[in-house]
């Protein structure tokens, strides 16, 4: 069933042109990877899908973006509720200055959950979802800048999940980790697509052989090729592809 359906998107920051005619559709329960060189436009075109780019003055969005069906521009979509059903995930870990818990708790809390049980219940199936809850069931109470690099990021991850979203987007997650918890990390989208539809965007090219179902190589605010992972990776059908994976340019 498809997920997230883009037609004929154009954005602009300004006069800057910064994306041209993407047509993309993606399957529920799938990882779908964007990649591509460094300006190319994949974070852009991510934050269009939870409408992160409507806090930047002066841009311009053109066509349609469809969430299970829903025009996510309409003019009577709520845009809270939008971002509830798409969390987001950044490329360093942002942990709150705050306790484990209290970060998991704080999207509940913000959303006018009160339920004390409802809302440990979420945390502890959130942190355990991400497989942290080992490490931390003892430090719950303690601030979540006392974990790593890679343990913050998850429990970054749990925080968007905490809200139960039905698609996480990723935007490079795990440049900014070591690669052992980069390795956790990709485990974990393995294992969440069970659960939710994911879009990563990710600048190394062996992640996205290792966790996508499909992928998406932009190159200069154009969508150049899009199809199943393991095509793009052996048989692109558009040299420009080829080159950019293969290391010639890029």
């Amino acid at each position: 069933m498809l997920k997230i359906e883009s037609k004929n998107v154009n954005f602009f920051y300004g006069e800057n042109q910064a994306l041209h005619d993407i047509s993309l559709s993606m399957k529920e329960n799938t990882v779908t990877a964007l990649i591509g060189p460094s300006g190319c436009g994949k974070s852009t075109y991510l934050r269009l899908l939870n409408r992160m780019n409507d806090l930047i003055d002066n841009t311009q969005m053109k066509g349609n973006i469809l969430i299970d069906g829903n025009d996510i521009y309409a003019k009577n979509m709520n845009v809270d509720d939008l971002r509830k059903n798409v969390g987001m995930v950044f490329q360093k870990p942002n942990p709150f200055p705050k306790t484990i818990f209290e970060n998991v708790a704080y999207g509940l809390r913000v959303n006018g959950i009160t339920d004390k049980n409802i809302i440990e219940e979420r945390v502890v199936t959130s942190i355990e979802q991400v497989a942290l809850w080992d490490e931390v069931k003892d430090k719950l109470k303690k601030s979540a800048f006392e974990l790593s690099g890679g343990q913050q990021q998850r429990l970054c991850i749990a925080r968007a999940l905490a809200i139960q979203p039905s698609v996480l987007l990723m935007d490079e997650p795990t440049s900014a980790l070591d690669p052992i918890s980069t390795s956790k990390i990709e485990e974990l989208i393995y294992e969440l697509k069970n659960k939710y539809t994911i879009v990563i965007v990710t600048h190394n090219m062996q992640q996205a052989g290792r966790v996508s179902d499909s992928t998406a190589f932009f190159y200069m605010g154009k969508l150049i090729e899009y199809d199943k992972t393991k095509t793009i990776f052996t048989k692109p059908a558009i040299k420009q592809t080829e080159d950019y994976i293969t290391g010639r340019f890029g």
